[in-house]
This record gives C-alpha cells, sequence and structure tokens, in this order.
C-alpha cells in the first residue's frame, strides 16, 4: 500500500463546512492531513466535519472566522499555528453569492458588490498574506484558490460574482509569480454542480438537459473538485494553472 499523498501535513481550508469545501477536507484527511475546517456561520456542519474525520483517526480542528476580515484570518492563522505547528496547503474555497439576473443591474447595490468581492476576492489575498510565513516554512507548500467557469464565461449566478472569479483567476497566476519557487500556486475552476450554493433550489435548473450538453454526459460533483486538489497539493512541478472541473463543457466548446 502506498504512502497517503498527504501524510504528515496540514491543511487549512476556508468555507469547509458543506458543498466543495467538505469535501476536499474530508480527502484531505483520508490522505494522511491534519485539517483545519474554516466557517463562518456554518458551525454545526463544520463541527461534523471535524467529528467525521476524528472518527476515522484523523487530527482536524474547526475554526470560526470571516475571511473577508483581515484580523480574524490572521487569528486563524495564528490557531492553526498553535494548534498543529505548521502548514503545507491553503485552500482559499470560501465564497458568496446572490442570485441576480444579469440584465437586472439596478439590483446589484454597493452592499451585494462589497460583500461578493470581499469573500470571494479579497479573502483569497488576506488568508494567502497570512500564510506565507507558514508555507515558507515547509518545502513543497502550495495553495489552491477556488475558481468558477464563470470566470472564463461570464454566466453566473450574478456579474460580480463571474468577476470576481476572473479576479481569482488571474491573483492565482500573480501569486504564483510572486511565491515561486517556494510556495506553488493554483486553481481549481468547478462547472455547475448539484449544490445548494448562492441558495439555488435544484428546481431552478434543468439538470438532464444540462447533463446531456455536457461531453462527458454528467456534472462534475463536488467530490471530482476534491481530487483535483488533492493532485494540484501533490502536484509538485506545477503552478499557475487552473483546472476546469466541468464534464468538458466549456473545454470542448459545448456551452450554448
Amino acid at each position: 500500500m502506498s504512502e497517503p499523498k498527504l501524510a504528515g501535513k496540514v491543511a487549512l481550508i476556508t468555507g469547509a463546512g458543506t458543498g466543495i469545501g467538505r469535501a476536499i477536507a474530508l480527502l484531505f484527511a483520508r490522505e494522511g492531513a491534519a485539517v483545519a475546517v474554516n466557517y463562518q456561520k456554518s458551525r454545526d456542519a463544520a463541527d461534523k466535519v471535524v467529528s467525521q474525520i476524528h472518527g476515522t483517526g484523523g487530527r482536524a480542528i474547526a475554526i470560526g472566522a470571516d475571511v473577508s476580515i483581515d484580523a480574524q484570518v490572521h487569528a486563524m492563522a495564528d490557531k492553526v499555528h498553535s494548534e498543529f505547528g505548521r502548514l503545507d496547503v491553503l485552500v482559499n474555497n470560501a465564497g458568496w453569492s446572490t442570485r441576480i439576473p444579469h440584465r437586472e443591474m439596478d439590483r446589484l447595490t454597493d452592499e451585494i458588490w462589497d460583500k461578493t468581492l470581499n469573500v470571494n476576492l479579497k479573502s483569497v489575498f488576506y488568508c494567502t498574506r497570512a500564510a506565507v510565513p507558514l508555507l515558507l516554512r515547509q518545502p513543497g507548500s502550495s495553495i489552491i484558490n477556488t475558481a468558477s467557469i464563470s470566470g472564463f464565461t461570464g454566466v453566473a449566478s450574478s456579474l460580480v460574482y463571474a468577476a470576481a472569479k476572473a479576479a481569482v483567476l488571474t491573483m492565482t497566476k500573480s501569486l504564483a509569480r510572486a511565491l515561486a519557487p517556494e510556495i506553488r500556486v493554483n486553481a481549481i475552476a468547478p462547472g455547475l454542480i448539484r449544490t445548494n450554493f448562492a441558495g439555488r433550489p435544484d428546481s431552478d435548473f434543468d439538470f438532464p438537459g444540462e447533463e446531456s450538453r455536457t461531453p462527458l454526459g454528467r456534472l462534475a460533483t463536488v467530490e471530482d473538485c476534491a481530487a483535483a486538489a488533492l493532485y494540484l497539493a501533490d502536484a509538485k512541478g506545477v503552478t499557475g494553472e487552473t483546472i476546469v472541473i466541468d464534464g468538458g463543457r466549456y473545454t470542448l466548446g459545448a456551452i450554448i
């Protein structure tokens, strides 16, 4: 049996109580990492993730922090250091959006603009800046940002969400250059996934129709996203890259 890919390493995953973040936390733990499960409002969900990891013999803690507030981000990094003594992988996964049709621009208030950019974009910078001193101490450390296919297509729950995720894509490249060679920085860009992100009910989507327009005949899953994040955490020759996870729909030009 091969050694777990992340044996002896520590990972901090933001927005890890639910959805993609939860799947990444569980997979990283199975691969040997001690995991810091960040949450803002989903404390019960984060505690369940921690309990599940403990139940399989892993190490994990839940840390409440609003990643759009710099002071809370630094406190979170200090907590990871005091609990585990190191940090090898940062996953900037926290996100927020609310559904606003793109033509209804008057509904994009300053409050929505600020919250969307703060949670989806500014948090990536805040968490990265706070984590860099710890990551620099660990050879082979890496940062993985959760972007979105909307950063390429502009198709999203709102105009500002697509803009924020496009900025995450470019920030990933900028950080990869700035932090090389010590720290690798990459991103994943999920397409449509069956989650309740942005408060969307399943009834709002024609999932069978969406799947039929996907070359692989299936939508990506949170587990697919976690597998891509695990690859990037361990891919020592890869930096500045974004892996699109959407069943091939965007990559193969199948968006209609």
